[in-house]
């Protein structure tokens, strides 16, 4: 479903889309942006085929994204707009923690990344700096993005999980949380059988001969990454 603003201000304002599944942080976000005198909403949407459209209509100048929308990702969206090369930078919203994520969608073509309960504080910051030009994540992820770029000793240890889809990953990641495969398939809202077959992938690709080891190294993994 689309939401369009059809009272736009006649001033110039920079126009920001957002696209998330949940109404009430959506309108939470819209009243928060609207508030400003450079920054308006100009439409939102509930997931990705919905969005790509009134993205490529309305053209605006930033778009925000959920990284986990109903049955879809946000990282999906990422791809396709910069596949459409339209040059419109993105900002993500999630609850997925960034030691896990921002690199990944900062490397799929997003400017930005917020967790979720950080966003009131910190999204007009993260939308003014993204539209002046920069990337917005928190120190700690610059930090280390700068690192391997710059090939610092230790920034360069490729893990085996850069071999993994982004759902692989995510199955990965709620494995080491300690979901059982009924709850990451009501999380995903995907069938207990679709996350059999990940968790066959996961043990092939990390090279895992069994189900406890595919266990053992999603908690490490888990417990690793995260700050």
């Amino acid at each position: 479903m689309v939401n369009y603003n059809n009272n736009m201000s006649k001033q110039t304002k920079n126009r920001v889309f957002i696209v998330e599944d949940h109404p009430i942080f959506s309108m939470g976000m819209s009243e928060l942006i609207n508030q400003e005198e450079d920054l308006e909403i100009c439409g939102s949407a509930d997931n990705i085929a919905c969005a790509l459209k009134a993205i490529g209509r309305l053209q605006p100048d930033l778009v925000i994204v959920d990284l986990s929308l109903k049955g879809e990702q946000g990282i999906d969206l990422i791809q396709e707009v910069e596949k459409g090369k339209n040059e419109i930078p993105m900002l993500v919203l999630s609850m997925h923690d960034e030691a896990i994520h921002a690199e990944r969608c900062i490397l799929a073509g997003a400017k930005g990344y917020i967790m979720k309960q950080e966003a009131s504080e910190s999204v007009i910051e993260a939308l003014r700096h993204i539209l002046a030009g920069n990337i917005y994540v928190s120190s700690k992820i610059m930090n280390k993005m700068v690192n391997r770029l710059t090939g610092k000793p230790g920034a360069t240890d490729i893990s085996a999980t850069n071999r993994l889809t982004n759902r692989e990953l995510e199955v990965l990641t709620l494995i080491g949380k300690g979901l059982s495969a009924g709850e990451i398939a009501e999380t995903l809202h995907v069938s207990p059988k679709t996350i059999g077959t990940y968790r066959e992938r996961l043990k092939e690709k990390l090279e895992l001969k069994h189900g406890a080891e595919l266990v053992r190294y999603a908690v490490l993994w888990v417990e690793f990454r995260m700050p």
